[in-house]
């Protein structure tokens, strides 16, 4: 699974994208609320693990996540 960190212009807010090995869209949610969109994949219990990765990551990098 990858991680990329979008930034937001003007009122339109941060995101994250994780996407599979295919780079096929899993998720997307905003940098602030991850909770749905984590639960909905099953990572739900590893969310504190993701939201450090993503805190440290610059945007607009790809970040291989080890899950």
């Amino acid at each position: 699974m990858y991680v990329i960190k979008v930034k937001g212009i003007a009122k339109i807010p941060d995101y994250v994208q994780l996407r599979d090995e295919k780079f096929t869209l899993l998720a997307y949610f905003r940098v602030d609320r991850p909770d749905k969109s984590l639960e909905k994949l099953g990572l739900a219990e590893k969310q504190d693990y993701i939201m450090e990765l993503i805190r440290d990551l610059p945007f607009g990098q790809i970040q291989k996540l080890e899950i």
